[in-house]
């Protein structure tokens, strides 16, 4: 039996000296906002394989009113969230995953992501996929003052 799931994250971006992406800090002027480390792509991620076991959300596992939650490591909650997954007798197949950010670009970091993921998964990092999108200077994203990410999870009982 199959399952896919779909996860999405957006936050906003501030002056800043780093951004975290995939687990990876990247020197940067500006800075995700967010209750935890405000990594988009692991909480896109998180919930895409979350939503395919049918196991909940990000904000329902690790919600943001939580203190213990208050500027933890997203890498945690994707472990927890993975561990969840395969109790449920469910492994992943494959993610496939697109962050939106005008900068910083993806491609000079996405083989560290990458590994970086299937690190923190217990996966072969074939199994991880990232390609970055701009916004093309258009809207919250194209502006910098939002950075996305998308995944789509596909897991196997």
């Amino acid at each position: 039996m199959y399952r896919i799931g779909l996860g999405h994250d957006t936050h906003r971006l501030t002056v800043g000296t780093a951004i975290v992406i995939g687990g990876i800090w990247i020197e940067h002027n500006r800075s995700a906002v967010g209750h935890s480390d405000a990594d988009v792509l692991l909480h896109a991620i998180t919930d895409a394989i979350l939503g395919a076991a049918a196991l909940g959300d990000i904000g329902e596992l690790f919600p943001d009113n939580d203190l213990v939650n208050k500027g933890r490591d997203s890498s945690e909650l994707l472990r927890e969230a993975s561990e969840q997954v395969k109790r449920a007798g469910w492994h992943i197949v494959n993610l496939d995953c697109v962050v939106f950010a005008e900068r910083p670009k993806i491609l000079p970091h996405r083989e560290k992501i990458r590994e970086k993921i299937a690190g923190i998964l217990g996966v072969n990092i074939e199994l991880v996929w990232l390609k970055g999108k701009t916004g093309e200077g258009v809207g919250p994203v194209g502006q910098e003052q939002a950075i996305s990410a998308e995944c789509i999870a596909m897991i196997e009982r």
